[in-house]
This record gives C-alpha cells, structure tokens and sequence, in this order.
C-alpha cells in the first residue's frame, strides 16, 4: 500500500481524533492526540515514530547511533530528515542574529524575550570590520540594510587625545613627539588608532555604530520573512530540563508553560537566567559591598553617558576621541545625524548612583536625586580638563544622562558553556568592558560559529558534542577579547596619567613618565597589533573595493543628514546644562589655562 494511501486511511478511521498532514518532505505528522504509531518501515536501521515529548507530535526519521540509541536524523534545505529545533533565550543583538543565522540554514527558531513589546529605545552600538564581514556573510541583504543605516567612524580620525593639554578648539594636529624639541609644537593628540589601516589589510568594512532600534528593526523584519512568528514575547526563559544525550531539552517559561526543543541558546545578557542554573548562581545576587554579582565582577569603573547634537569644528574629521587625565577618560563618537555620544569613565566604588540607568536598551529606572543636574556633576569630575569637554557637557539635556556600574566575568577556561543540549553566547557567558566596542562582535561570532557548527551534524546523537566543540572553537578567541577589553580600562585609569612633557609641569608623576614612554609602542606596535588580531577574524576574505564604495555613498549622506540637523536645532534650541552650544562655555579655566596664566 502506498505512504499516502495508509495516510488517508487513518486519517478517516481517526477522525474524531486525530487530524494528520503531510509535510513537504513527505512525512506525516499529527496535528491532535498523543501516543505513538509505526507507519511503514524503510529499513532496520531508519524508521517513523511520533516524538510525544512535543506538543504538536511530528513523525521523525531514525538512524542508529554508534552506541546502538535510535537517534534522529537532522535536514538541512537539501538533505533529508526534520529541521532541528532550537530556543532561544533572549531577543537581542545575539539572539536575533543567532535566530536569523539559524533561520536561514533551515532550523526551526523559536525566540523567547522577556520584553512585552519591542520598542524603540537604546542608544548606538558599535560594530567593527569583524562583526560586519560576519554579517556579510549571514546575509548579504541584511549587511546592505545595516550600510543604510550605518555611520564609519573608522574611516576618519580616531585616538588618544590629552584631557589637559588639548586647546579647546578641536583642532587636528599631528601626534608626533616633535612637540619634545618645539614648544610651539601642539600636543593636542597622544596616539592615533590604525582602524582604516587594519581594515583595508584585510579589504573589510570599516567600524562604525548604528542605532539599536535601527538593528533591531532589520533583524527582526529578516526573520520574520522565513518565520513569522519566530518571537515570542513577555514569556522569557526561567529554567531547563536537558534530557540526555539526542533527546533534547525541555524549556520552562515564566508564564508557568514549557516547551520542548532540540537545543537551548541562552543568550539573555550578562544576567542571565540560563547561566545561573548552568552555573549555579542566584540571578543577580550581589555580595554586600556590591563588588561581585551573579558570578560577576565590578570592574572598578561606573560610566555615565549622553548624547548631544553639536557642529565640532572637528566633526566631520574625527570618528572617535578618548581623552585621558588622571584616575579617568573621556570619549566622543560620532553616531551620526549630527549627534555626538559620549561616555565618562570614573574609578569609583560600585553603587555609587547618581543618574538613571537605561543606556544600552534596559529599562530606564529613576534618577536618584531628580533635582540634580547630572551635566554639572560629570563636569565637576572634569575640573581643569579641555574645554573641549565642557562644551559636548554644556550642550546635552541633562535628563538624557545616564549610567551604569560595569561589571565583566573572568574567562570560563575551566567550565563549558554547554551544559547537554543547552548552550551560552554573548554577554550571557563573557560580557566585556565597552572600550574596544566588541561586546556585540563576539556575541554576532557567536551565532555563526553555532550556526556552522550545528549545520555539520547529521543526527541528534552529535548536538552535545557539537556544543562542546563550540566551546571548544571560540573560548581563546574570546578570552582574548576579553583580556584585551579590561586591559584598556585598566591602563588608562591605573597606568596612564597626563603625559610628561620638557614644557610644562602638568605631567610629572611617575605614571606621566610611563605614559610618556608607552606613546610609540603604542602606537607602532600594540594597537596595530591589536586591531589586526580583532579584524582577523573575517568569513568574507577580502571585500575589495565594497568598502571604498560604502565610504564614498555614505559620505555625502553624513554631510547632508548632519547639516540638516545643526541646521534645526540652530532654529528650534535644545535644552542645555550651560550656556548654548553656539556660544563659548564660560566655565572654570583648565589646568592648562592656569600654567600659561
């Protein structure tokens, strides 16, 4: 008798309780009851059977395993079997790349985030020449999608600029050491980044931010074309069940139902509900001076954030600035539309609250005390430092401040971040401090990696095994990345102090000589180094004259947006901490000012 005629037969006799369709694969599945059915045979080794753990039970397809199991056998667009399925914890950079990664080779996604709604909130995100030649290969017209949304940073001037000694004009100037023999030699800039360099060895893109909402609408949008309901809402995951070696993992969700899938991603940030039961941690337990948390700790520094929209005389010349002084720094990003980011880094202890803390796409919570105006506490830690500074401080609103206590974890060398059939990506397993911008790269890593890792296995006998390679496959990479990431902090604020120079005394500690001396090994051979070694990792191979043509199209669509912009808020005001942006702050003179008066 023919598959479908034995189909239809018990379609009919089942009627009233049963209900079975026939997948494009030729499978049957039933859609109602419960139980198990044999349909046919087509070999010793390959037979049919209902899986009942599901809730919409599927027929799958066997094979014998080496240890004598039945396992399933996994399909790919031109092999044979079921898709495999995966969950997801966690809708956002990670989860969504990894869910639109996995999409597209053909798994069954399922994303669970706790948010009830996405809405549009979040500040920039970097993305560096990795992450991009990553997402060119994910998907091509996901990567054109981003170019149309992205601002280069990397294409322009971006470094080390000196918080003291910088004039307060935003003038270019030369980072040579010939200010060492001329006085008339400006010293504005300490160290220029190589980024176009490192790139354009590699013929990648160049870094630069997008807007998160930005990101998120695309990616989203991308996934829904090959699945639409691939999201789930306010339902995030609270807890698993890993039933062995290819039999899957049982999902439980806050809502009190569960589901089952073939693999559990737990890709729900730095508090992650999937880590602390792999791990055995209590979600977002602090120690009793705030320094650890969650297996977590606190780095040392708590940064405030703002963004302003001001025509810099350097504007269109620089990309990024980090401005360093004693015990912090101070760094500027054009994000685009004429908007400039900043970021304030201070050594203090943790828990030391002043401003909201919603950057980075959380919930903003209350201000602590909503009669301060947190642009005049950031510019009271700058006393003395560049006007430069204090004019990006004077234009922000002050209710558009916020801030956070930056906490990061120690590399996981002597634990998996699989546990069975679940697995942890991104921030969930390796959060990173934001200086080099890689927290989001790596968790978009993370998803290809995954991705190509499952892609290769043929049944669900090999899903444990293909986690532990994953492991196995990005933890130095990671680690690192890591290193790197806190290494940056912790010079800057611990090792790096105002640089010594012959004319002036503003740098005489034992750090301004160190600093003094870092300047051409910085320069000459960390950060090529460093950024060389970031850019490495690239799927694509080289991109040839794409990135030149981003540049060039992107370039006039910068000008045209940002001048928009001044122009507007020339006419309608913005509200500032200070005098308005278009007239010189009139604050406390800088340290430099004094010395020369």
């Amino acid at each position: 008798m023919k598959f479908a005629s034995v189909v239809a037969s018990i379609g009919v006799a089942c009627s009233t309780t049963s209900a079975f369709v026939v997948s494009p694969n030729g499978q049957a599945v039933r859609t109602k009851s419960s139980g198990t059915s044999m349909i046919g045979s087509r070999s010793e080794n390959v037979l049919h059977k209902f899986d009942s753990r599901s809730s919409a039970l599927r027929m799958a397809e066997l094979a014998k395993g080496m240890d004598g199991e039945d396992y399933e056998l996994l399909s790919l667009p031109a092999r044979k079997g079921r898709a495999l399925k995966v969950a997801i914890a966690g809708g956002g950079v990670g989860g969504l790349t990894t869910a639109l990664c996995m999409l597209q080779k053909g798994f069954d996604v399922t994303v669970y985030e706790k948010t009830a709604a996405f809405a549009r909130f979040g500040g920039p995100i970097q993305f560096a020449s990795n992450a991009l030649s990553v997402l060119k290969e994910i998907d091509s017209n996901v990567f054109d999608r981003i170019m149309d949304k992205f601002t280069f940073t990397g294409t322009r001037t971006c470094g080390i600029k000196d918080g003291l000694r910088a004039d307060g004009n935003f003038r270019m100037t030369d980072d040579s050491l010939a200010y060492l023999w001329d006085p008339e030699t400006p010293a504005d800039w300490f160290v220029k980044f190589p980024l176009k360099e490192c790139a354009d060895l590699y013929g990648l893109p160049y870094t630069g931010v997008i807007d998160r909402p930005d990101l998120q609408d695309i990616l989203m949008d991308e996934c829904r074309k090959i699945k639409p309901d691939f999201i789930q809402n306010g339902n995030p995951v609270t807890a698993y069940e890993s039933h062995g070696k290819g039999k899957g993992v049982t999902v439980n969700l806050a809502d009190g139902s569960s589901a089952d899938a073939d693999v559990l991603v737990g890709s729900d940030g730095i508090w992650s509900a999937v880590r602390a039961q792999m791990y055995g941690e209590e979600i977002k337990k602090s120690s009793t001076d705030l320094t650890k948390r969650q297996g977590c700790t606190y780095s040392g520094y708590t940064v405030f954030a703002g963004e302003t929209i001001i025509k810099t005389p350097d504007y269109y010349e620089t990309g990024y600035k980090v401005y360093i002084g004693p015990q912090r720094y101070f760094v500027t990003s054009d994000v685009g539309d004429g908007r400039i980011q900043w970021y304030a880094f201070f050594a203090l202890p943790p828990g030391t609250k002043k401003a909201p803390s919603g950057w980075g796409g959380s919930v903003r919570d209350d201000q602590a005390d909503p009669e301060e105006n947190l642009v005049d506490y950031v510019k009271s830690l700058h006393e003395g430092w560049t006007d430069e500074i204090m004019e990006v401080l004077d234009s922000t609103p002050p209710d558009s401040v916020e801030q956070r206590d930056l906490y990061d974890r120690s590399p996981e060398f002597f634990r998996s971040w699989a546990d069975g059939n679940v697995v942890l990506i991104g921030d969930a397993v390796h959060p990173m401090m934001p200086n080099l911008g890689q927290g989001g790269c790596q968790a978009i890593e993370d998803a290809y990696v995954l991705t190509e890792t499952l892609s290769n296995i043929r049944t669900t006998e090999k899903l444990a095994d293909s986690l532990q390679q994953f492991y196995r496959k990005r933890i130095l990479r990671v680690s690192i990345v890591q290193f790197l990431s806190r290494l940056a902090s912790d010079l800057i604020i611990n090792a790096f102090d105002t640089p010594w120079s012959p004319h002036d005394d503003l740098g005489k500690s034992w750090k301004s000589y160190l600093t003094f001396f870092w300047k051409p090994v910085l320069q000459y051979a960390i950060f090529p180094a460093q950024f060389a070694y970031l850019y490495s990792f690239h799927p694509t191979g080289d991109m040839e004259g794409i990135p030149a043509a981003l540049e060039s199209k992107w370039k006039t669509e910068h000008y045209d947006t940002a001048e928009d912009a001044f122009a507007r808020v020339a006419e309608e005001g913005q509200a500032a901490a200070g005098p308005s942006f278009f007239e010189k702050a009139k604050v406390s003179e800088t340290v430099l000012q004094a010395k020369r008066d």
